[in-house]
């Protein structure tokens, strides 16, 4: 565990063998599980098992981070955010995704092997009778078999055949995508949906455009989409301080708890180049959560007012305001855009796909969508990933009515935020 004796922490390393990972089930729903992961550090690690646990359900309510810079040690108190969405948490494989982020022993002592941050990429190709939550469903399936969604194109034909293109690449970068598992992969998309359904997964051509982000918007999103935003969720900028620690600037802060909170805060940082020596995080009464963290850049405190506002105008944007959803219709059609940031090292945000479906699949609504597709654009500097949904008109849901618009926007935040 991880002490805190007057505004220093203090590190008990605990002998785990050759074991990084450690997951204690907590016992009864609410108790608390633990995860223990005491490995090799390197820059960004805090935000990659955030990013881990953030996707596999679960929400931080207490963690404890520290570091030598070479060696790091963490644990995270978690809780399931909803069975009803993502079922029951797979701990086994969560475990082994926290233990392939580790590095290894030898990245103590050597310098890292250069790593290419372009996955070998995949296109899969699934033909089948449209049906409402078909998209979720095959979202559900490639992701439980370790594989992240880059870009998707979804059209429906007039006869009610939906084909979706999914161009993937395998989660963890350890495992190869070799004709046996390309085959394991193929059956379970094709049972999951049942008879007449057809699947393809092969290499994917230069035709599928890789994952550069087109340095302009369609014309098709309007601009104001990243205009809109969610209410103002952190009542103050986060405070930086150089007189707490001699050696770290430290940082705090408070605003309300919500899913994905502790892995917007790290990926800011990682995306900022800031390496966490020492950190806090705490869930407290009235769902308020406080992040205490002492942080360096380039090894060194940030001491420069200049880069002091800009990690805090940083902060304050990502952990407001995230995310951009907005329906809007064009004649008769009406369409669903999100908008979601991809971090500096080309990662979209983990399981945006999966939650959209699951809320326009869900009550109220149960919307089909026509056609669907994910896009990599710049937009002011910055990259995202804007998912595209054109939904099909329903004889008991105006879609055209703004207050159904509304419902559907809300119901959709409220899913990907929590």
């Amino acid at each position: 565990m991880i002490l805190k004796d007057y505004g220093c922490y203090h590190m008990i390393m605990k002998d785990y063998g050759d074991e990084f990972v450690s997951v204690r089930r907590g016992q009864g729903a609410s108790e608390p599980s633990e995860i223990t992961v005491n490995c090799p550090d390197k820059v960004g690690l805090g935000c990659d098992f955030a990013r881990i646990v953030f996707e596999f359900g679960l929400t931080v309510i207490r963690g404890d981070l520290s570091t030598d810079g070479r060696w790091c040690f963490v644990v995270l108190w978690v809780i399931p955010r909803s069975t009803s969405i993502y079922g029951e948490v797979n701990w086994r494989l969560l475990k082994e995704r926290l233990a392939a982020a580790c590095p290894s022993h030898h990245d103590v002592f050597l310098p890292p092997e250069p790593v290419s941050d372009k996955p070998q990429l995949f296109l899969l190709q699934v033909s089948a009778i449209d049906r409402t939550g078909l998209l979720n469903l095959v979202t559900l399936k490639l992701w439980e078999s370790e594989l992240t969604i880059h870009k998707v194109k979804v059209s429906t034909s007039p006869e009610g055949k939906a084909v979706n293109l999914f161009l993937i690449s395998d989660k963890t970068g350890k495992q190869p995508l070799d004709k046996e598992r390309r085959e394991v992969i193929s059956e379970r998309v094709r049972i999951s949906l049942g008879g007449g359904t057809l699947v393809k997964l092969s290499l994917a051509g230069p035709e599928c455009g890789g994952l550069d982000c087109a340095p302009y918007l369609p014309a098709s999103v309007p601009k104001d989409l990243f205009d809109e935003g969610f209410p103002r969720m952190t009542p103050k900028l986060p405070e930086l301080d150089n007189d707490v620690s001699p050696v770290h600037t430290s940082m705090h802060l408070e605003c309300a708890d919500r899913k994905g909170l502790f892995y917007d805060c790290m990926r800011t940082l990682k995306d900022n180049n800031i390496q966490v020596a020492f950190g806090r995080i705490s869930t407290l009464d009235k769902g308020t959560s406080d992040i205490s963290l002492f942080i360096l850049k380039d090894g060194k405190k940030i001491e420069e007012p200049l880069k002091q506002d800009e990690l805090r105008e940083a902060l304050f944007g990502e952990l407001t305001n995230p995310l951009r959803v907005s329906v809007v219709t064009r004649g008769p059609d009406t369409e669903l855009l999100v908008a979601a940031p991809i971090e500096a090292c080309g990662r979209g945000r983990p399981r945006v796909l999966f939650d959209v479906t699951h809320a326009l699949m869900d009550k109220p609504f149960g919307i089909c969508i026509f056609k669907a597709d994910i896009g990599r654009h710049v937009v002011e500097k910055r990259a995202w990933e804007i998912y595209r949904f054109l939904l099909i008109e329903k004889p008991d849901l105006d879609l055209s009515d703004p207050k159904i618009r509304k419902d559907i926007t809300e119901k959709v935040k409220k899913i990907l935020m929590g």
